[in-house]
């Protein structure tokens, strides 16, 4: 006789664990205490088994009856449920370890980034994060195992890549929470236990009876075309170095004397306009009669498809006679950060020039032609300064209009 929601849920405990048939191998097992449990008697390939199906009131009879009959359709197809359920619990267990829920989130956030971001992130993570961290199951994650984990990065010096892995161990978790298989991120309670990021100077000159000399060697080196090129345009838009040479022509239109760099190949990942003087397109239009039917603008020696290698800049302005300590590619910029704002130019217009970090990302995304009409005279202002200062000229610099 089958059962009824009613004789269920009125089931009574008594001494001994008792069985209530629901007929097909189906039976609600009532234990001394009162717990009850749907259980599936069955036989395949010769041996007996059973299945559990749940706990009474969790899964209902009518559930638990769907469940039945799911098991009979596998064992009429010759497949044993309780392997398969062993399986997909396995299966189940390994979706939920750190790596796979991690490498879900990058394929998750890959339309959101460059290649060359998304493997960034990926290698961090395939290094610093999974050999310690990556079998472990992201709801059983503690602050302990993970600081643990970025002492290790720690400990090489690696101060500012911990704390990258941390931001990213953060992000890997809230999708995590998000996507029900974690109750919380364990990153903030972490607060203050990492060492503290050195801030990274450049080498760089900022003095004006530094600078005249050093764009007088630029516009004498003596090396590649394309290499005096780039340390001429450099000083001009003072973008980070891996920025600049990894430039398209497509990215620019010198009519509208604008470089728009796109996201993916930005650090903070937003876009970026670098309005261009009179002096940065007399560069870019000497340049591309030799490499504007190519894809890059400072291709690499060996091969046009390419961008101009990481050391390139750095190795010129060493043949030019300026060691590590006085001078870099990225030196560039702080050269332009110092003087511009000694000259009285709007803090927030130089910071959006130099794409510094914008503390609301979505902002970032969207101001990205913030100031645009300011930064568009100040870089004018600027290469006229540098020009008198190569010209070995008193000069009195062109300050902005808020600033007069």
């Amino acid at each position: 006789m089958k059962l009824t929601a009613t004789k269920v849920d009125k089931a009574k405990p008594r001494d001994n664990a008792f069985k209530l048939s629901d007929g097909d191998g189906m039976f609600l097992l009532v234990s001394p205490k009162g717990g009850k449990a749907w259980r599936l008697k069955y036989r395949i390939h010769g041996k007996e088994k059973q299945l559990a199906l749940g706990t009474y009131p969790e899964v209902s009879l009518k559930l638990a009856r769907e469940r039945r009959a799911d098991a009979r359709k596998a064992i009429a197809a010759g497949i044993d449920p309780s392997a398969q359920k062993q399986a997909e619990k396995r299966a189940q267990n390994a979706a939920d370890t750190f790596e796979a829920v991690a490498r879900e989130w990058i394929k998750a956030r890959s339309g959101e980034w460059g290649e060359s971001n998304r493997h960034q992130v990926t290698r961090r993570l395939e290094r610093d994060a999974f050999p310690w961290i990556g079998t472990t199951k992201v709801h059983e994650l503690e602050p302990p195992e993970v600081l643990r984990m970025l002492r290790r990065t720690e400990s090489r010096g690696a101060i500012e890549t911990a704390h990258r892995v941390k931001n990213l161990v953060g992000q890997v978790m809230r999708y995590a929470v998000a996507t029900g298989r974690a109750q919380r991120d364990p990153t903030p309670d972490l607060a203050g236990a990492l060492k503290t990021k050195r801030a990274k100077h450049h080498a760089s000159l900022t003095t004006p009876a530094a600078i005249g000399p050093l764009l007088r060697d630029i516009d004498g080196y003596e090396g590649q075309f394309v290499t005096r090129c780039a340390l001429q345009l450099a000083p001009l838009v003072f973008v980070r170095p891996g920025e600049l040479r990894k430039a398209e022509w497509i990215e620019f239109d010198l009519d509208k004397a604008e470089w728009r760099i796109p996201a993916e190949r930005m650090k903070m990942d937003a876009p970026h306009i670098v309005p261009l003087s009179e002096q940065a397109i007399e560069v870019l239009r000497e340049l591309d009669p030799l490499t504007g039917c190519g894809r890059y603008v400072f291709p690499g020696a060996r091969s046009d498809d390419r961008p101009m290698s990481e050391n390139t800049l750095n190795a010129a302005l060493r043949r030019l006679g300026y060691d590590k300590d006085q001078m870099t590619g990225h030196g560039f910029r702080s050269m332009a950060s110092t003087l511009l704002n000694e000259q009285g130019w709007n803090r927030d217009a130089i910071e959006r020039q130099l794409a510094h970090a914008e503390r609301d990302n979505v902002r970032a995304a969207y101001n990205y032609a913030e100031h645009l009409d300011e930064r568009r005279r100040m870089m004018q202002a600027w290469a006229d300064y540098l020009a008198g200062l190569k010209r070995g000229a008193n000069v009195t610099p062109i300050k902005s209009a808020s600033a007069v």
